[in-house]
């Protein structure tokens, strides 16, 4: 027993500091360049592919194949993605997006050129390196975790790494040359993927999607480690290992047996899940283009030209139309994409899984295997498939309401690499499954014909949820999530909406794939398989619903038409270069950009008029609110609650923000908090808007406790805000902005809210252009319209004459005065003394998180 477990320690520990190794080239890459390097598996692979080409096909010295491939290839690698992809990101200090769509393209490309290079079939003839003493592959791990920590620490190399990450360009103004450290880094980070992928490919199967996917699961160790500390990445990786091969022991019986024995051998799976669902997630901005392709509208000729070539196959026969069969199925689930990622601007890098369960719940339904239901006519057990699989979007949906960016990626890829290992790849699953058509369907001719049907409806499906009040929400929660919550739009339900709602689609594509095939493949809905596919929706733009249709084609016409991985090569290809390359359907026509130029320019030409010059009806006086309307005048007339904060703390990392601080903000007054930066002004806004939560302390609006209020709860209840860097909506009109506070604040529906708050800011002339072009000045007064247009009776104001120039800045000292005048209570955080002095009524000065005076 002393023995076995011995070897069973030896064993952990081979695979445990492959995995370290990841971990230690994955922390290194971050800290930097900042880029999660999701390719890291895939270099691994090439790495492990060009050692076994050099040594077995051309017969070289293993020690010089190791050599090269190690201190010339992988470097070489890292040097070339530094250059030709992650550098122009960095260059340009774009978006998240670029950068992590960029990695999953590489990570695309080169798992596709690696299988029109070698072939997409297993190799078990990968040289081994190191022998098979574990000790000497853990050496190696030991010394170069101690060899970077030494350079991080202790060098000016590794100063400079740190100053790169914290500020780029502030490290560049001081001298630092950042280009050449995030080249070391890269060039190292490759280094250990190559080291990686040559030590684990004598070991498990060594194909383009094997090794790069084992890699992925251990990602884990990184996340654990937070993206920062080897010495957390070295010894959690090398528990992990020795911990899976003990449990390789367990041979437990029973129904539940199966499952538990592939959770014990799949325990990066499971570190992978807990990372990511569980842990702190690593980085919190969000992480999707946009405005690159939204609002974008396809011509009706391209519309007709797509229906065409959809209808031609109609004319086909034999192995064209089984191919065929395949592309409205899967149009169907990349449609899915459109509507959590184009549309809900959310990261879903696990719709494989939903598609696969979709096609594998089919199957089990119609085959009678599903518990507790009889055999079920194919038709029906799609639809059933649909409804089990729908409420499952949760498993992604319910990490999306508190993740972002990097998180919601990893949180997605691990749902996503869970179901692919613990039910697709399991026999007690799929074993003697198979998928038949309904009846009437067997002909391909019959079965495409009722696809195309599907297809249609769920176009039209996703084209009204893209229109109308919802479609304006989800386009808000894409542009500013901040900003959509501000102005009443209840974002947490909204994501859970939007990824329920792509899972049911991801579902019913699969199920159709399917049956189309009339088989289930599990190798056709891996996670691989759902890098691919997000990457393909991105680069053609991923809020067009021709997006689906091109994607699909292109995806299963390159594969069929060439050698396997000609799709991946090419989407790979254009998601790498990203940066460079805008996606496709940005090409297309939109009518805000149209409006722009019928209008002739961009931003309005002339500042905000005095809400006394404001156009009204003769007679009236003039009013900083819309007209009101009979059902809401009786409201207005009683006097406005009072927004109060008692002894507020909030602490932020150990550092008290707010000390105690009360504040009344006085209906029908200007209130100002002014104080140097770091007071806790910002801090105690946050806390009367919603978007903090002080330790203690209450916020009372009338007297009623509403400190556990969210912030789109509180607009409802007519506290609006604006915020100190601008969020506006930039893939919507100007119009579209301001309805939206209209549709969401305390009074819905006033159909005078909307032109009565672009008359008040002077926005009448430019309501039909996209809010992305204009000028800041402009930006700042659609802010105010657009929390006005819910006629709130609390407008809060965080630095709102940043950036404006002087007319503009008296233009909004008359709209403040004007809605003081008609009873607001307005709060004010400022920096400009002049403006503050112009318009506030209570002046208080924070300092150090208190109220001074």
């Amino acid at each position: 027993m002393a023995s076995l477990t011995y070897e069973l320690v030896l064993a952990g520990l081979a695979v445990g500091s492959a995995a370290a190794l990841t971990g230690i080239g994955l922390v290194v890459t971050y800290r930097a360049t900042g880029v999660l390097n999701l390719a890291h598996g895939a270099v691994a692979m090439v790495c492990a592919y060009v050692l076994r080409q050099l040594v077995v096909e051309w017969a070289w010295p293993l020690p010089l194949a190791a050599c090269v491939t190690l201190l010339v290839v992988a470097p070489g690698i890292g040097l070339v993605l530094d250059r030709a992809v992650f550098r122009p990101a960095a260059v340009l200090d774009l978006d998240p997006a670029r950068t992590l769509v960029a990695s999953i393209g590489v990570f695309v490309l080169l798992v596709g050129g690696a299988a029109l290079v070698w072939g997409e079939g297993a190799r078990a003839d990968a040289p081994v390196l190191l022998g098979d003493d574990p000790w000497a592959q853990l050496a190696v791990v030991l010394l170069v975790a101690g060899a970077v920590g030494a350079v991080t620490r202790w060098t000016r190399l590794g100063r400079e790494l740190r100053a790169v990450v914290d500020d780029r360009e502030l490290a560049v103004l001081s001298g630092i040359d950042a280009d050449r450290v995030s080249a070391a880094g890269w060039a190292f980070g490759s280094c250990t993927a190559g080291l990686t992928g040559v030590l684990l490919a004598p070991y498990v199967r060594l194909d383009p999607y094997g090794l790069p996917l084992l890699v992925v699961e251990v990602i884990a160790v990184a996340v654990a480690a937070r993206m920062r500390s080897l010495p957390v990445a070295v010894v959690t990786a090398l528990a992990i290992g020795v911990a899976q091969a003990q449990l390789t022991r367990l041979h437990p019986v029973g129904w539940a047996g199966p499952l538990v024995q592939a959770v014990a051998t799949n325990l990066f799976v499971v570190a992978l899940l807990v990372a990511a669902l569980v842990l702190p997630g690593v980085g919190a901005r969000d992480a999707l283009p946009r405005t690159s392709t939204a609002g974008a509208r396809v011509p009706a000729g391209l519309w007709a030209a797509a229906g065409v070539l959809f209808l031609l196959p109609l004319g086909l026969a034999g192995a064209d139309l089984q191919t065929a069969v395949q592309v409205p199925a899967l149009a169907v689930v990349l449609l899915s994409l459109v509507v959590v990622t184009g549309r809900g601007g959310q990261i879903s890098l696990g719709q494989a899984a939903y598609a696969g369960l979709g096609a594998l719940f089919t199957a089990l339904l119609a085959a009678g295997r599903f518990p507790g239901l009889p055999p079920l006519p194919e038709p029906t057990a799609l639809l059933v498939a649909v409804v089990l699989v729908a409420p499952l979007g949760l498993l992604t949906g319910w990490p999306a309401i508190r993740r972002h960016g990097l998180a919601l990626a990893l949180a997605t890829l691990a749902v996503g690499v869970g179901v692919s290992r613990f039910v697709f790849a399991q026999p007690y699953a799929t074993a003697g499954l198979s998928l038949s058509r309904p009846a009437g369907l067997a002909s391909d001719r019959a079965y495409y014909a009722v696809e195309l049907g599907v297809l249609v409806a769920a176009l039209l499906l996703v084209a009204a949820l893209r229109r109308g009040r919802t479609g304006r929400a989800l386009a808000a929660l894409r542009d500013h999530e901040a900003g959509a919550e501000a102005s009443g739009v209840p974002v947490a339900a909204l994501k859970v909406v939007a990824f329920v709602a792509g899972a049911a689609l991801a579902a019913l594509g699969g199920g159709l794939l399917g049956m189309g095939v009339q088989a289930f493949d599990p190798a056709a809905f891996d996670p691989v398989r759902g890098l691919l596919w997000f990457a393909a929706v991105l680069v053609l733009g991923a809020d067009s619903l021709l997006t689906p249709l091109a994607a699909a084609a292109l995806l299963v016409g390159l594969d069929a038409g060439a050698r396997g991985g000609a799709a991946a090569a090419v989407i790979g290809l254009l998601a790498a270069f990203t940066a460079r390359v805008p996606p496709l359907a940005s090409l297309l026509p939109s009518p805000a950009r149209a409006a722009a130029r019928a209008h002739g320019r961009t931003a309005p030409p002339h500042p905000a008029p005095s809400p006394a010059r404001s156009p009204v009806p003769a007679g009236t006086a003039p009013s900083a609110h819309p007209p009101r309307t009979a059902r809401t005048a009786g409201r207005a007339r009683t006097a406005p609650p009072v927004l109060e904060a008692h002894h507020l703390t909030l602490r932020y990392a150990g550092a008290t923000a707010l000390d105690r601080v009360d504040l009344r903000v006085a209906p029908g007054r200007v209130t100002a908090l002014v104080g140097p930066n770091g007071a806790g002004k910002s801090s105690l806004f946050h806390c009367l808007a919603g978007t903090a939560r002080p330790a203690s302390g209450r916020v009372t609006l009338e007297g009623t406790d509403i400190t556990a209020r969210p912030a789109h709860a509180r607009t409802r209840l007519g506290i609006a805000r604006t915020f100190q860097e601008l969020a506006v909506f930039p893939s919507l009109t100007v119009e579209e902005n301001v309805r939206i506070g209209a549709e969401r604040g305390r009074v819905r529906d006033d159909p005078y809210a909307v032109e009565g708050a672009l008359r008040l800011l002077g926005l009448t002339g430019v309501r039909h252009l996209p809010a992305a072009g204009l000028s800041t000045g402009a930006l700042r007064r659609v802010e105010v319209a657009r929390a006005l247009a819910g006629r709130p009776h609390t407008l809060l104001l965080d630095e709102p004459a940043a950036g404006l120039d002087a007319d503009e800045t008296a233009a909004l000292a008359r709209v403040l005065k004007a809605l003081a005048a008609d009873g607001t209570a307005v709060l004010v955080v400022e920096h400009d003394l002049d403006l503050v002095a112009d318009v506030a009524h209570t002046v208080h000065v924070m300092e150090a998180g208190r109220i001074v005076s």
